[in-house]
């Protein structure tokens, strides 16, 4: 049984940082800020063409699948530090998501999903100066619905999104684990249930106690414990994450995910400058054990800005390593840095048994546009159900922020797999190399 990539996880909706973070139309102030209350708008439309397919059905041959994906993400959030005592936020916001045509050519989504659903319902509470050892909200408490995120590569948020043809368990296609539509511009972030302590704010020592419970059918409504402990100074920060694997819903699960309950996964992270001016350093390495045996993972990456020349160039290169039966829970992009177009959304999942090279280089012609070049390797390490998904890729898109709320993102991608589909690839009619063209706009209030 081939199963599915989970790269929505690490689409350019990561990458672009238009995630739901802008302050929103201001519908209440008191006192300078004291009292605050904002209506949220986050939004996206795209459209989709893909000259290949990677369903592995002979009778989608050449392949070509056109497709279109929207939605809108709408609420109110807020904040008062009118207390005795700190500070208390909150956010509550619907999600409507939708998904029409061909559906996308790794076989996830069909074209004709929608749903309307509670997204973000969740409130916190900031220690302000109550605690001067821990410094300015030292202790920082949250629960609910609730985007959350770890450094490193381990936790991003629950953003895999399938659709009503992602069917992983085989002889099952009942549509249990369609999400709404979507897929690649996956808006549903949020855990459906979360609790989350920080501690020691954000330099020196800090840290987290972390739990959460997905009520997403796809990531087989996982439910972790997780802790951090970091050190930060203005030239980085050095770090560690444990997370255990509380349950699983057995309903739901397949292939690794049948050993969630009572997996730990353990790792050593760092990012930062090292001292250098205008460069980016990160690492991470982890290891899982679980009751199949040990697996492990890891990433390196480097980058350079030339912050006095035209255009600003930035120049970064990333090595990333996943062993043959790794987990990959509920990783995101390294950094929100994706990990490809088409190889890591549709053609083969990559976050297992794959060694990934690939360079990132982009510009700035202005302050608004952004040009990005980058190129894959992938290389399958070992035989894995007699499929193999080597390949190269090259992604050219740009962003451009038109105005401080609209921005549009136009993308070119080239996908060559060392086999076609009937000679150990998945890649439909032959191995040939896949044009594959998408257009997004964004939308931020």
């Amino acid at each position: 049984m081939r199963i599915p990539p989970y790269g929505p996880l690490i689409s350019l909706v990561a990458l672009c940082a238009f995630e739901p973070a802008a302050q929103g139309y201001e519908l209440y102030n008191e006192d300078e800020g004291a009292t605050v209350l904002n209506a949220d708008l986050w939004a996206g439309l795209g459209w989709f063409s893909s000259a290949r397919n990677y369903i592995g059905d002979p009778q989608r041959e050449p392949g070509r699948m056109r497709w279109q994906e929207g939605f809108a993400k709408y609420g109110v959030s807020g904040a008062t530090d009118k207390l005795d005592a700190g500070s208390i936020y909150g956010g509550f916001s619907l999600i409507s998501t939708a998904s029409w045509g061909d559906g996308d050519p790794g076989g996830i989504s069909a074209g004709d999903e929608s749903r309307t659903a509670v997204e973000e319902a969740y409130l916190g509470w900031r220690s302000g100066e109550l605690i001067p050892a821990l410094g300015k909200d030292g202790v920082d408490f949250s629960f609910g619905r609730q985007i959350v995120s770890v450094n490193g590569f381990l936790i991003t948020d629950d953003g895999f999104a399938p659709g009503r043809a992602f069917s992983p368990i085989e002889g099952v296609a009942d549509g249990r684990f369609n999400r709404g539509g979507a897929y690649y511009l996956g808006p549903r972030l949020a855990f459906g249930h979360s609790a989350v302590l920080k501690l020691g704010g954000e330099q020196g020592l800090h840290g987290s106690l972390i739990w959460l419970k997905s009520d997403n059918p796809g990531q087989s409504k996982t439910e972790v414990a997780a802790a951090t402990l970091d050190y930060t100074t203005p030239i980085g920060s050095i770090g560690s994450t444990y997370v255990r694997g509380l349950d699983v819903d057995e309903r739901y699960a397949f292939g690794e995910r049948l050993e969630r309950k009572g997996l730990e996964t353990y790792s050593l992270r760092g990012q930062g400058n090292a001292g250098i001016e205008h460069a980016d350093f990160a690492f991470e390495v982890a290891r899982q054990e679980k009751r199949s045996g040990s697996q492990r993972a890891m990433f390196f990456d480097a980058g350079y800005t030339f912050a006095d020349a035209p255009w600003q160039p930035t120049v970064s290169y990333r090595y990333a390593r996943y062993s043959e039966g790794w987990d990959f829970m509920f990783q995101g992009g390294y950094r929100r840095r994706y990990q490809g177009e088409v190889a890591v959304n549709y053609a083969a999942s990559v976050t297992w048994n794959m060694q990934i090279n690939d360079v990132l280089f982009s510009v700035r012609p202005t302050d608004k546009l952004t040009l990005n070049a980058m190129f894959f390797n992938y290389h399958q390490l070992s035989d894995r159900d007699s499929q193999d998904a080597s390949a190269r890729e090259v992604d050219l898109f740009l962003d451009w922020r038109v105005t401080d709320s609209i921005t549009l993102s136009p993308l070119i991608g080239f996908y060559k797999p060392r086999k076609g589909f009937g000679d150990g690839g998945l890649q439909s009619g032959s191995a040939a190399t896949n044009t594959y063209l998408q257009f997004i706009v964004w939308v931020n209030y």
